[in-house]
């Protein structure tokens, strides 16, 4: 059976992160909401059959299997709600929530209902965290005691055009909203439960938060370096792992976004090529090539059919996206600047 799905929102995330996904994944796209005429077009040049809906009641009339909620995350919690209330699966773009209390109303109504959600972490899936998930498995860096881990770019002009960058923390702008649900479930993910022992979330350009970093103390033992910024001249490595042994670096992104914005996707589920980013191992002077994992989105959606099939587990869990919310909001709270 071919799973249907609706999806709110035509912008940068669904069009491009979502949308070729489910295409990929074999899932129908059969409507989405946006009211902005040229979004409109969009979807019909990309999924001629689907609808433009107005309103979230009109998009849940066609008997979706599941909805992606892929707006503006000023509306991530009623269009979610929403959803769950008719009796829908519903897939959250992150962040699930903008605070706590809103995260924890979702999961709240989840719960009343009885109807799954679950949140889209999809770097879990690039090949740089994979690869990383092989390192930790193999022990080949010994005893991990420290990650660096950075989502940094340099452009020193800000655009007050986008919600992203223009809107308030508390209408979901900025990039602790924006990336720092990456850089922090990753660290979670790879080390475990972990609480925040420093923060420093502000602006450099004037518009919405543009600079964060944030440490971490994982019960593992592992301390996580966290850094997005939008506004680093000489940005420094994605990932370097430190262990007793030696580090693993990985100098470059995941190549997944790029080919994505260009309207490609992995056909059957599959990127063909595959999608590698190299890593490397480090001691000292001495530099060797690891053999990286290949990184693809779709297995997230592939856990969401398996998880509306009865086959498997939701690919995260709301106790995971609540962690990560608490994280971030309490390094809003205890930021130095």
């Amino acid at each position: 059976m071919t799973l249907r799905v609706g999806i709110t929102g035509y912008g940068l995330a669904g069009r491009y992160f979502h949308a070729p996904m489910l295409k990929g994944c074999g899932f129908e796209v059969v409507g989405a909401l946006t009211r902005n005429p040229q979004r409109a077009m969009d979807l019909l040049e990309d999924f001629p059959q689907a609808r433009a809906c107005a309103s979230v009641a009109e998009l849940l009339e066609l008997n979706l299997d599941f909805l992606v909620v892929a707006s503006a995350n000023v509306a991530h919690a009623s269009d979610a709600i929403a959803g769950m209330r008719a009796g829908v699966p519903v897939v959250i773009d992150k962040p699930m929530g903008r605070t706590v209390a809103e995260t924890e109303e979702i999961l709240k109504v989840s719960a009343e209902t009885g109807v799954a959600v679950t949140t889209y972490f999809n770097r879990l899936f690039d090949s740089d965290a994979l690869t990383v998930k092989k390192v930790i498995k193999e022990g080949v860096l010994g005893e991990i005691f420290r990650l660096d881990s950075r989502f940094e770019k340099f452009r020193p002009d800000s655009n007050p055009q986008s919600w992203r960058e223009k809107n308030s923390a508390a209408d979901g702008g900025g990039n602790l909203l924006d990336l720092g649900p990456h850089l922090v479930s990753l660290a979670l993910n790879w080390f475990g439960p972990a609480k925040l022992t420093y923060a420093s979330v502000r602006s450099i350009r004037g518009l919405a938060d543009d600079d964060i970093v944030l440490n971490l103390k994982h019960d593992s033992g592992v301390d996580s370096y966290l850094s997005a910024s939008s506004i680093i001249g000489a940005g420094g490595p994605r990932i370097r792992l430190s262990g007793s042994k030696g580090s693993l670096v990985i100098k470059e992104l995941d190549q997944q976004e790029p080919l994505l914005r260009e309207g490609k996707y992995p056909a059957g589920g599959e990127w063909n090529p595959a999608i590698i980013t190299p890593a490397y191992l480090q001691m000292g002077e001495e530099e060797i090539s690891y053999p990286a994992e290949p990184g693809n989105y779709a297995i997230f959606y592939k856990q969401v059919g398996d998880a509306i099939a009865g086959t498997g587990p939701w690919p995260v869990s709301g106790q995971v996206a609540l962690a990560v919310a608490e994280i971030l909001e309490e390094a809003r709270r205890i930021s130095i600047r």
